[in-house]
């Protein structure tokens, strides 16, 4: 385990030295088997990979959940020795954020709607940080999961415009056997929420199912049934519900060629988000 970027600059220089390809899962830890799938990824794809483990403060707006969210290092050393990750990078704030730190990466465009909308900032703190770990790692590819879809396009839109010689690698959303997304924050639900929140994976399901099977091409008739859905399940409060261009997450009026559809409810305390990535048969 690396606490510094020293040292992990000194580990990712033995390794190049001997041509080794590098690959970076970068987390917040409280790791899942979401997480895991994107570390095993990088293993089959990458012949040593870095594992990230740091809680951003500057991703969290100011009435958000950085003092809660879930720290388990001990539990995520252990997950990752267990799927032969080699390298693990826990930096501290400090170590990330030194004294006079005053630099901040803005990504426009993707970055404006959704959560970027709701949570003013949020992008900004993920895109510095992101580069940061790019830079501090030198890595030749890094892992996202589909499940926070938005920021994988920030991350994109920041290694294209800046020019980052880094692969980006797109891992599918890890899922409950009910359906449900897997996050760290789930572990916020009651057992009646947890039951709940099932409805956020099968609205979605439907949607594909009208799509693909019933030949909807309405976006509007698609967020319709899907606000229907998770309302009538009670206890909730949706933040958005857009079906969207996969690449400029502009919103679309009708469902053409592929599109995704994105959403975020608020859930008692806990904030969820979830999304699927349409193909639509010709």
């Amino acid at each position: 385990m690396f606490t510094t970027i020293t040292e992990l600059r000194s580990f990712v220089q033995s390794r190049r030295q001997s041509g080794k390809r590098i690959g970076l899962v970068p987390t917040m830890g409280a790791l899942h088997d979401g997480h895991l799938s994107l570390v095993k990824l990088a293993n089959e794809r990458c012949d040593a990979t870095i594992v990230s483990i740091f809680v951003n403060p500057t991703q969290f707006g100011p009435n958000e959940d950085f003092q809660r969210y879930p720290q388990t290092l001990e539990n995520d050393l252990q997950l990752l020795a267990a799927v032969g990750s080699p390298a693990v990078f826990v930096p501290d704030a400090k170590e990330m954020y030194p004294a006079g730190f005053e630099a901040t990466i803005h990504i426009g465009g993707v970055s404006e709607p959704f959560e970027g909308a709701i949570r003013p900032g949020h992008f900004d703190g993920v895109a510095t940080v992101v580069l940061k770990l790019f830079l501090a790692s030198q890595a030749d590819v890094a892992f996202f999961g589909q499940k926070d879809y938005q920021q994988l396009c920030v991350i994109k839109k920041l290694v294209a415009d800046l020019n980052v010689p880094i692969e980006i690698v797109m891992g599918p959303t890890i899922r409950e056997p009910d359906g449900l997304a897997m996050s760290s924050r789930n572990r916020y639900l009651s057992e009646a929420e947890r039951r709940q929140a099932v409805v956020l994976s099968q609205s979605l399901a439907e949607a594909e199912k009208l799509i693909a099977v019933e030949n909807v091409r309405s976006a509007e008739t698609i967020r319709q049934m899907i606000r229907d859905r998770i309302l009538s399940a009670g206890g909730m409060t949706i933040d958005y519900i857009a079906v969207t261009d996969p690449v400029t997450l502009q919103e679309l009026t009708t469902i053409e060629t592929e599109a995704v559809i994105l959403l975020a409810v608020r859930l008692g305390s806990t904030r969820l988000i979830d999304n699927v990535r349409l193909f639509c048969p010709h």
